[in-house]
Protein backbone atom coordinates (compact mmCIF):
# COMPACT_ATOMS: atom_id res chain seq x y z
CA UNK A 1 0.00 0.00 0.00
CA UNK A 2 1.44 3.58 -0.95
CA UNK A 3 2.61 5.57 1.98
CA UNK A 4 1.03 9.11 1.69
CA UNK A 5 3.81 10.94 4.04
CA UNK A 6 6.71 9.30 2.44
CA UNK A 7 7.01 12.63 0.86
CA UNK A 8 7.96 13.79 4.62
CA UNK A 9 10.87 11.49 4.53
CA UNK A 10 12.41 12.33 1.11
CA UNK A 11 12.36 15.89 0.92
CA UNK A 12 13.86 15.94 4.20
CA UNK A 13 16.16 13.28 3.17
CA UNK A 14 17.16 15.65 0.17
CA UNK A 15 17.59 18.76 2.56
CA UNK A 16 20.43 16.67 4.23
CA UNK A 17 22.14 15.65 1.72
CA UNK A 18 22.24 19.72 0.80
CA UNK A 19 23.37 20.45 3.87
CA UNK A 20 20.33 22.69 3.86
CA UNK A 21 18.44 21.31 7.18
CA UNK A 22 18.10 22.86 10.34
CA UNK A 23 20.45 21.15 13.16
CA UNK A 24 18.89 22.55 16.85
CA UNK A 25 21.17 23.24 19.30
CA UNK A 26 20.26 23.41 22.81
CA UNK A 27 20.50 26.71 25.28
CA UNK A 28 20.40 25.45 28.48
CA UNK A 29 19.68 28.30 30.56
CA UNK A 30 19.73 31.97 30.18
CA UNK A 31 20.18 33.79 26.77
CA UNK A 32 22.98 35.89 28.11
CA UNK A 33 26.31 37.07 26.78
CA UNK A 34 27.99 33.66 27.64
CA UNK A 35 25.53 31.00 27.11
CA UNK A 36 25.28 26.68 27.84
CA UNK A 37 24.99 25.33 24.27
CA UNK A 38 24.62 21.86 24.03
CA UNK A 39 26.52 21.96 27.51
CA UNK A 40 29.70 24.20 26.57
CA UNK A 41 30.06 27.94 27.28
CA UNK A 42 30.06 29.92 24.24
CA UNK A 43 29.85 33.46 22.89
CA UNK A 44 26.33 33.93 22.13
CA UNK A 45 26.88 36.29 18.92
CA UNK A 46 23.58 35.15 16.90
CA UNK A 47 20.96 36.24 19.23
CA UNK A 48 17.92 38.46 18.47
CA UNK A 49 18.03 39.96 21.94
CA UNK A 50 19.87 43.24 20.89
CA UNK A 51 19.74 45.21 24.01
CA UNK A 52 20.50 41.73 26.54
CA UNK A 53 17.13 42.61 28.08
CA UNK A 54 15.72 38.85 27.95
CA UNK A 55 17.70 38.47 30.96
CA UNK A 56 17.49 42.16 32.97
CA UNK A 57 17.00 42.37 36.75
CA UNK A 58 13.19 44.45 35.73
CA UNK A 59 11.77 42.08 33.51
CA UNK A 60 12.29 39.01 35.39
CA UNK A 61 11.14 41.06 38.86
CA UNK A 62 8.07 42.05 36.83
CA UNK A 63 7.26 38.64 35.18
CA UNK A 64 7.63 37.11 38.56
CA UNK A 65 5.15 39.40 40.42
CA UNK A 66 2.81 39.65 37.07
CA UNK A 67 2.28 35.76 38.03
CA UNK A 68 2.01 36.25 41.50
CA UNK A 69 -0.91 39.03 41.33
CA UNK A 70 -2.54 37.46 38.23
CA UNK A 71 -1.63 33.78 37.91
CA UNK A 72 0.12 31.57 35.16
CA UNK A 73 -2.28 32.37 32.52
CA UNK A 74 -4.99 34.77 31.16
CA UNK A 75 -7.93 32.29 30.37
CA UNK A 76 -8.85 33.02 27.47
CA UNK A 77 -8.84 35.10 24.09
CA UNK A 78 -8.60 39.26 24.99
CA UNK A 79 -12.15 40.01 23.32
CA UNK A 80 -14.17 37.56 25.66
CA UNK A 81 -12.62 36.98 28.71
CA UNK A 82 -9.38 37.18 28.89
CA UNK A 83 -7.94 40.97 28.79
CA UNK A 84 -6.23 41.71 31.73
CA UNK A 85 -5.29 44.83 33.34
CA UNK A 86 -1.86 44.77 32.31
CA UNK A 87 -2.22 44.27 28.45
CA UNK A 88 -3.75 47.64 28.37
CA UNK A 89 -1.29 49.08 30.59
CA UNK A 90 1.73 47.48 28.08
CA UNK A 91 -0.39 48.69 25.23
CA UNK A 92 -1.18 52.72 27.16
CA UNK A 93 2.81 52.73 27.91
CA UNK A 94 3.58 51.11 24.01
CA UNK A 95 1.60 53.67 22.47
CA UNK A 96 3.66 56.55 24.70
CA UNK A 97 6.74 55.46 23.85
CA UNK A 98 6.33 54.94 20.38
CA UNK A 99 4.58 58.84 20.44
CA UNK A 100 1.40 57.22 18.41
CA UNK A 101 -2.29 57.31 19.36
CA UNK A 102 -2.74 54.03 19.92
CA UNK A 103 -0.62 50.15 19.76
CA UNK A 104 -2.43 46.68 19.60
CA UNK A 105 -0.57 43.81 20.99
CA UNK A 106 -0.45 40.72 19.43
CA UNK A 107 0.85 37.12 20.39
CA UNK A 108 4.12 37.06 17.86
CA UNK A 109 5.56 39.32 14.86
CA UNK A 110 4.22 36.80 12.41
CA UNK A 111 0.63 36.40 13.68
CA UNK A 112 0.69 40.31 13.57
CA UNK A 113 1.63 40.06 9.64
CA UNK A 114 -0.55 37.10 8.83
CA UNK A 115 -3.49 38.92 10.62
CA UNK A 116 -3.33 42.31 9.60
CA UNK A 117 -2.41 42.39 6.41
CA UNK A 118 -5.10 40.49 4.84
CA UNK A 119 -7.50 43.02 6.53
CA UNK A 120 -6.21 46.40 5.47
CA UNK A 121 -6.53 44.77 1.77
CA UNK A 122 -8.32 41.91 -0.25
CA UNK A 123 -9.51 41.37 -3.67
CA UNK A 124 -9.76 44.53 -6.10
CA UNK A 125 -7.21 46.21 -3.76
CA UNK A 126 -2.87 46.06 -4.56
CA UNK A 127 0.12 45.42 -2.26
CA UNK A 128 3.29 46.57 -3.05
CA UNK A 129 6.18 44.72 -1.40
CA UNK A 130 10.24 45.33 -1.25
CA UNK A 131 11.39 41.50 -2.76
CA UNK A 132 13.22 40.84 0.07
CA UNK A 133 10.17 41.59 2.82
CA UNK A 134 10.13 39.20 5.29
CA UNK A 135 8.28 35.60 5.04
CA UNK A 136 5.41 36.43 7.68
CA UNK A 137 4.83 39.77 5.11
CA UNK A 138 4.90 37.07 2.12
CA UNK A 139 2.23 34.97 3.65
CA UNK A 140 0.30 37.91 5.12
CA UNK A 141 0.03 38.90 1.37
CA UNK A 142 -0.77 35.65 0.03
CA UNK A 143 -3.73 35.57 1.98
CA UNK A 144 -4.90 38.96 1.43
CA UNK A 145 -6.28 37.81 -2.33
CA UNK A 146 -4.87 41.45 -3.23
CA UNK A 147 -2.97 41.49 -6.82
CA UNK A 148 0.67 41.94 -5.78
CA UNK A 149 3.58 43.92 -7.20
CA UNK A 150 7.08 43.82 -6.28
CA UNK A 151 9.92 46.57 -6.59
CA UNK A 152 13.38 46.26 -6.57
CA UNK A 153 14.80 45.83 -3.12
CA UNK A 154 15.32 48.98 -1.53
CA UNK A 155 14.78 51.09 -4.51
CA UNK A 156 12.58 54.01 -4.50
CA UNK A 157 12.69 54.81 -8.23
CA UNK A 158 11.52 51.18 -8.94
CA UNK A 159 8.41 51.63 -6.59
CA UNK A 160 7.46 54.52 -8.11
CA UNK A 161 7.14 53.13 -11.28
CA UNK A 162 5.45 50.65 -9.45
CA UNK A 163 2.93 52.94 -8.58
CA UNK A 164 2.53 55.12 -12.10
CA UNK A 165 1.70 51.72 -13.54
CA UNK A 166 -0.86 51.21 -10.74
CA UNK A 167 -2.96 54.46 -11.67
CA UNK A 168 -3.39 53.72 -15.03
CA UNK A 169 -4.84 49.95 -13.85
CA UNK A 170 -8.66 49.61 -14.97
CA UNK A 171 -10.57 49.21 -12.55
CA UNK A 172 -9.01 51.53 -10.66
CA UNK A 173 -7.62 49.71 -7.35
CA UNK A 174 -9.68 50.70 -3.85
CA UNK A 175 -6.80 50.79 -1.52
CA UNK A 176 -3.07 50.17 -2.26
CA UNK A 177 -0.65 48.93 0.34
CA UNK A 178 3.01 49.65 0.18
CA UNK A 179 5.32 47.55 2.76
CA UNK A 180 8.50 47.17 3.61
CA UNK A 181 10.31 45.94 6.12
CA UNK A 182 12.32 48.30 7.97
CA UNK A 183 15.47 46.73 8.65
CA UNK A 184 15.96 43.70 6.35
CA UNK A 185 17.09 40.37 8.79
CA UNK A 186 19.61 39.01 6.69
CA UNK A 187 21.50 41.94 4.85
CA UNK A 188 21.14 44.19 8.18
CA UNK A 189 20.40 47.31 5.70
CA UNK A 190 17.92 49.83 6.29
CA UNK A 191 14.96 50.61 3.99
CA UNK A 192 14.51 54.68 2.58
CA UNK A 193 11.60 54.97 4.47
CA UNK A 194 11.83 58.73 4.14
CA UNK A 195 11.25 58.51 0.29
CA UNK A 196 9.01 55.31 0.45
CA UNK A 197 6.66 57.50 2.65
CA UNK A 198 6.98 60.23 0.50
CA UNK A 199 5.71 57.92 -2.42
CA UNK A 200 2.74 57.13 -0.31
CA UNK A 201 1.84 60.46 0.70
CA UNK A 202 1.83 61.05 -3.44
CA UNK A 203 -0.05 58.65 -4.77
CA UNK A 204 -2.42 58.25 -1.86
CA UNK A 205 -1.25 54.70 -0.50
CA UNK A 206 -1.28 53.49 2.55
CA UNK A 207 2.51 52.25 3.87
CA UNK A 208 3.20 49.40 6.30
CA UNK A 209 6.56 48.98 7.50
CA UNK A 210 7.52 45.70 9.47
CA UNK A 211 10.12 47.26 12.07
CA UNK A 212 10.91 44.15 14.24
CA UNK A 213 14.93 44.56 14.01
CA UNK A 214 14.71 48.56 14.00
CA UNK A 215 13.21 48.43 17.80
CA UNK A 216 15.62 49.24 19.92
CA UNK A 217 18.13 49.71 17.59
CA UNK A 218 17.17 52.95 15.95
CA UNK A 219 15.67 56.68 16.06
CA UNK A 220 15.70 58.20 19.42
CA UNK A 221 15.98 56.10 22.39
CA UNK A 222 15.67 53.04 20.15
CA UNK A 223 12.08 54.07 19.21
CA UNK A 224 12.69 52.97 15.81
CA UNK A 225 12.45 53.75 11.71
CA UNK A 226 9.61 55.79 12.05
CA UNK A 227 11.56 58.06 14.91
CA UNK A 228 15.14 57.63 13.12
CA UNK A 229 13.81 59.19 9.77
CA UNK A 230 11.41 61.97 11.95
CA UNK A 231 8.22 60.62 9.88
CA UNK A 232 5.12 61.44 11.29
CA UNK A 233 1.58 59.02 11.62
CA UNK A 234 0.18 60.48 8.87
CA UNK A 235 2.87 59.54 6.51
CA UNK A 236 3.75 56.15 8.04
CA UNK A 237 -0.05 54.43 8.67
CA UNK A 238 1.03 51.45 10.27
CA UNK A 239 4.70 50.62 12.07
CA UNK A 240 4.26 47.22 13.01
CA UNK A 241 7.29 45.51 15.88
CA UNK A 242 7.83 42.52 17.91
CA UNK A 243 8.61 42.06 21.29
CA UNK A 244 10.94 39.23 20.83
CA UNK A 245 14.11 41.14 19.18
CA UNK A 246 15.68 44.10 21.10
CA UNK A 247 12.90 44.04 24.26
CA UNK A 248 14.05 40.62 24.60
CA UNK A 249 10.22 38.96 25.69
CA UNK A 250 7.95 37.95 22.93
CA UNK A 251 4.90 39.06 21.16
CA UNK A 252 3.89 41.49 18.32
CA UNK A 253 2.79 44.43 17.80
CA UNK A 254 1.40 47.51 15.77
CA UNK A 255 1.08 51.52 16.46
CA UNK A 256 -0.82 54.09 14.71
CA UNK A 257 -3.53 55.99 14.75
CA UNK A 258 -6.97 55.20 17.36
CA UNK A 259 -8.62 54.19 14.06
CA UNK A 260 -6.28 52.09 13.18
CA UNK A 261 -6.30 49.33 16.47
CA UNK A 262 -9.81 50.07 16.97
CA UNK A 263 -10.42 48.02 12.69
CA UNK A 264 -7.36 45.68 13.89
CA UNK A 265 -9.09 44.47 17.14
CA UNK A 266 -12.06 43.88 15.60
CA UNK A 267 -10.83 42.32 12.34
CA UNK A 268 -7.36 40.52 13.04
CA UNK A 269 -8.68 36.85 13.63
CA UNK A 270 -5.06 35.65 14.56
CA UNK A 271 -5.55 38.37 17.52
CA UNK A 272 -9.35 37.71 17.79
CA UNK A 273 -8.76 33.93 17.89
CA UNK A 274 -5.70 33.39 20.04
CA UNK A 275 -5.11 33.25 23.77
CA UNK A 276 -3.72 36.51 25.42
CA UNK A 277 -0.60 37.04 26.49
CA UNK A 278 0.07 35.19 29.92
CA UNK A 279 0.50 38.09 32.51
CA UNK A 280 4.39 37.39 33.07
CA UNK A 281 4.94 38.20 29.83
CA UNK A 282 3.03 41.01 29.31
CA UNK A 283 4.46 42.38 32.27
CA UNK A 284 7.69 41.86 30.92
CA UNK A 285 7.40 43.41 27.76
CA UNK A 286 6.16 46.40 29.71
CA UNK A 287 8.87 46.40 31.78
CA UNK A 288 11.25 46.08 28.96
CA UNK A 289 9.72 49.74 27.48
CA UNK A 290 10.19 51.28 30.78
CA UNK A 291 14.19 50.15 30.59
CA UNK A 292 14.94 51.67 27.37
CA UNK A 293 13.04 55.05 28.47
CA UNK A 294 15.06 54.98 32.00
CA UNK A 295 18.23 53.27 30.55
CA UNK A 296 19.56 54.71 27.49
CA UNK A 297 23.29 53.30 27.79
CA UNK A 298 21.74 49.53 26.36
CA UNK A 299 21.24 51.27 23.08
CA UNK A 300 24.29 53.52 22.88
CA UNK A 301 26.83 50.46 24.12
CA UNK A 302 24.82 48.71 21.07
CA UNK A 303 26.03 50.79 18.43
CA UNK A 304 30.03 51.24 20.32
CA UNK A 305 29.93 47.76 19.80
CA UNK A 306 29.00 47.45 16.65
CA UNK A 307 30.88 49.65 14.59
CA UNK A 308 33.87 48.33 16.01
CA UNK A 309 33.10 45.13 15.02
CA UNK A 310 32.32 46.13 11.28
CA UNK A 311 35.40 47.86 11.30
CA UNK A 312 37.85 44.92 12.26
CA UNK A 313 35.84 42.39 9.98
CA UNK A 314 35.62 44.71 7.05
CA UNK A 315 39.70 45.39 8.22
CA UNK A 316 40.34 41.69 7.93
CA UNK A 317 39.46 40.95 4.57
CA UNK A 318 35.17 39.29 5.16
CA UNK A 319 32.62 40.09 3.12
CA UNK A 320 30.27 41.77 5.25
CA UNK A 321 27.74 43.11 2.83
CA UNK A 322 25.93 46.25 2.94
CA UNK A 323 25.10 46.48 6.51
CA UNK A 324 24.34 49.73 8.64
CA UNK A 325 22.94 48.16 11.34
CA UNK A 326 23.75 45.50 14.44
CA UNK A 327 23.65 42.49 12.06
CA UNK A 328 26.65 42.07 10.38
CA UNK A 329 26.64 39.30 7.80
CA UNK A 330 29.84 37.33 7.42
CA UNK A 331 29.16 36.47 3.46
CA UNK A 332 31.34 33.14 2.64
CA UNK A 333 29.14 31.96 -0.38
CA UNK A 334 28.18 27.93 -0.47
CA UNK A 335 26.29 26.95 2.08
CA UNK A 336 28.88 24.10 3.06
CA UNK A 337 31.03 26.41 3.64
CA UNK A 338 29.06 28.53 5.89
CA UNK A 339 28.41 25.35 7.40
CA UNK A 340 31.72 24.33 8.36
CA UNK A 341 32.49 28.04 9.59
CA UNK A 342 30.29 28.05 11.89
CA UNK A 343 31.18 24.72 13.00
CA UNK A 344 35.02 25.88 13.49
CA UNK A 345 33.61 29.38 15.07
CA UNK A 346 31.52 26.86 17.81
CA UNK A 347 34.33 24.56 18.63
CA UNK A 348 36.49 28.18 19.27
CA UNK A 349 33.59 29.01 21.30
CA UNK A 350 31.80 31.21 19.67
CA UNK A 351 27.87 30.83 18.51
CA UNK A 352 26.89 32.38 15.26
CA UNK A 353 24.58 30.31 12.80
CA UNK A 354 25.01 29.74 9.66
CA UNK A 355 21.97 31.08 7.06
CA UNK A 356 21.71 29.16 3.79
CA UNK A 357 19.71 28.60 0.91
CA UNK A 358 16.02 28.98 0.42
CA UNK A 359 16.70 32.11 3.75
CA UNK A 360 19.48 33.63 1.08
CA UNK A 361 20.62 33.03 -2.30
CA UNK A 362 21.98 29.76 -3.16
CA UNK A 363 25.90 31.70 -3.14
CA UNK A 364 25.28 34.30 -0.73
CA UNK A 365 25.49 31.88 2.50
CA UNK A 366 26.83 33.69 5.54
CA UNK A 367 27.15 33.55 8.62
CA UNK A 368 24.29 36.19 10.38
CA UNK A 369 26.20 37.68 13.38
CA UNK A 370 24.00 40.17 15.70
CA UNK A 371 25.41 42.19 17.97
CA UNK A 372 24.52 42.42 22.00
CA UNK A 373 25.04 45.47 24.08
CA UNK A 374 25.45 43.10 27.28
CA UNK A 375 28.49 42.09 25.79
CA UNK A 376 32.03 43.76 26.66
CA UNK A 377 35.16 45.01 24.94
CA UNK A 378 36.58 41.64 25.25
CA UNK A 379 33.88 39.75 24.69
CA UNK A 380 34.31 41.61 20.74
CA UNK A 381 37.56 41.32 20.81
CA UNK A 382 37.00 37.32 21.74
CA UNK A 383 34.86 37.07 18.98
CA UNK A 384 37.10 39.06 16.16
CA UNK A 385 39.82 37.16 16.84
CA UNK A 386 37.80 33.84 16.70
CA UNK A 387 36.55 34.67 12.89
CA UNK A 388 40.09 35.46 12.01
CA UNK A 389 41.10 32.22 13.24
CA UNK A 390 38.59 30.16 11.82
CA UNK A 391 38.56 32.41 8.61
CA UNK A 392 42.19 31.64 7.86
CA UNK A 393 41.99 28.17 8.57
CA UNK A 394 39.09 27.40 6.13
CA UNK A 395 41.10 29.74 3.49
CA UNK A 396 38.18 32.58 4.01
CA UNK A 397 40.98 35.12 4.48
Amino acid sequence: MRDPTSFLRNEYGDLVAAELDWKLRVLGGPSSPWSMIDGKKTLMFCSNNYLGLSNHPALKEAALEAIRTHGAGSGSVRPIAGNMDVHMELERRLAQFKKAEASLVYQSGFATNSGLIPQLVGEGDLVVSDELNHGSIIDGVRLSRAERAVYKHADAADLERVLEEAEHHSPAYRRILIITDGVFSMDGDIAPLDKIAALGTRHGAMVYVDDAHGEGVLGEGGRGIVSHFHLSRDEVQVEMGTFSKAFGVVGGHISGSRDLVNFAYNKSRTWLLSGSHPPAVAAACLAAVEVLEREPEHVRRLWEHTRRFKKAMSDLGFDIGRSETPITPVIVGESPLARRLSQRLFELGVFALPIVFPMVAKDRARIRTIMNAALTEDDVSFAISAFEKAGKELRIL
